[in-house]
């Protein structure tokens, strides 16, 4: 085991956790860890990083996934000669998070972190959450969609996101009791929750 200090993140559609999460990973010096996973998970595998990005926090993906009307979906003969699942999927993902906190201390946004690492010492896990009007706005920003449509898609990526981090953790995604410290990005801002989270970090680990 290591001193490596880690600190996962979960987090609602458009409330700022990618953006925290950038902010914290340079403040304390550490590796950011986002998409990036798939890649590492892709490493691990030898299946293509494309396949990963399919399958990122959504369970059930596989099943579907294979009965896409088109050859065999670019994963090629090996995937259909070894025992592959969707719990496979999700270990190679697990142990490319746990080979990154080895090595070094890490910032981690999602994909179960928590959960792989709760073994791990010097951990930290924190839900960012924000109101809907803000997320809401956010969304329609990017997205160039209605407040009606913007509001609809982030509940349908948030009731993915939370079907896949119970099943595979067997916790409640955003629930406070699974979490350190919870807060609302959209009451000071992100540079300034990132400040409070920093400082809260500190505190719990003495730095």
């Amino acid at each position: 085991m290591n001193n490596h200090l880690i600190i996962n993140i979960g987090r609602q559609v458009c409330a700022g956790g990618l953006e925290i999460g950038r902010l914290l990973a340079v403040e304390f010096q550490a590796k950011y860890y986002d998409r990036e996973l798939l890649n590492l998970a892709a490493k691990e595998s030898g299946f293509s990083e494309e396949f990963f990005k399919r399958s990122d926090e959504r369970k059930g993906f596989l099943r579907s996934f294979l009965h896409l009307p088109y050859g065999n979906n670019g994963i090629g003969n090996s995937f259909y000669q070894s025992n592959f699942s969707q719990e496979g999927l999700f270990k190679f993902q697990s142990d490319a998070i746990i080979k990154a906190a080895q090595e070094g201390s890490c910032v981690f946004v999602g994909r179960c972190a928590d959960y792989v690492l709760r073994d791990f010492p010097n951990v930290v896990n924190i839900f960012i959450t924000a109101s809907i009007d803000a997320r809401a706005q956010l969304f329609m920003k990017e997205k160039n969609c209605s407040r009606e449509e913007a509001v609809r898609r982030i509940e349908q990526v948030e009731s993915r996101r939370a079907s896949y981090y119970n099943y595979y953790t067997g916790k409640k995604w955003g629930h406070a009791a699974g979490y350190d410290l919870c807060i609302d990005s959209s009451i000071l801002g992100v540079t300034e929750t990132e400040h409070l989270i920093a400082e809260f970090v500190r505190k719990r680990f003495g730095l």
